[in-house]
């Protein structure tokens, strides 16, 4: 399963993520929501983000595979999905100030969700 692989990758970003609002909560004092610290609440939305898309963007790249989609359709949108995490998650858990990352993990994962979509909708009108 190739997808497994993008979903071992995906889980040790969201651990660091988890870990960075962590620390943000003890340096901040706060154990529960931000308590006004708008850094730890960019780690939290973060993580948050993290957590909203990446569960549904897995599930669309495994349907694929069983579907029988290729190889190199599953690594394009599996390196696609960690690349734009990564950026959005940098651009928000750890820089003052990176709208590139953000914009570029936005757009990476948006291209994965509009992909993997159409690709599930049309996978089963597709020759075996």
């Amino acid at each position: 399963m190739l997808t497994s692989i993008y979903a071992g990758l995906l889980a040790l970003v969201f651990l660091v993520l988890s870990i960075r609002v962590i620390q943000g909560r003890s340096t901040a004092g706060v154990s529960l929501g931000d308590g006004g610290d708008g850094r730890l609440n960019r780690r939290i939305r973060a993580h948050a983000n993290f957590a909203e898309y990446v569960p549904l963007c897995l599930g669309l790249i495994a349907l694929l595979e069983v579907g029988g989609a290729p190889a190199w359709l599953l690594h394009t949108l599996g390196a696609g999905l960690v690349v734009g995490r990564i950026g959005h998650g940098y651009a928000l858990a750890f820089a003052e100030h990176f709208p590139p990352g953000r914009m570029v993990g936005t757009l990476l994962t948006f291209l994965v969700l509009l992909i993997g979509g159409v690709g599930c909708l049309l996978l089963p009108f597709l020759p075996v």
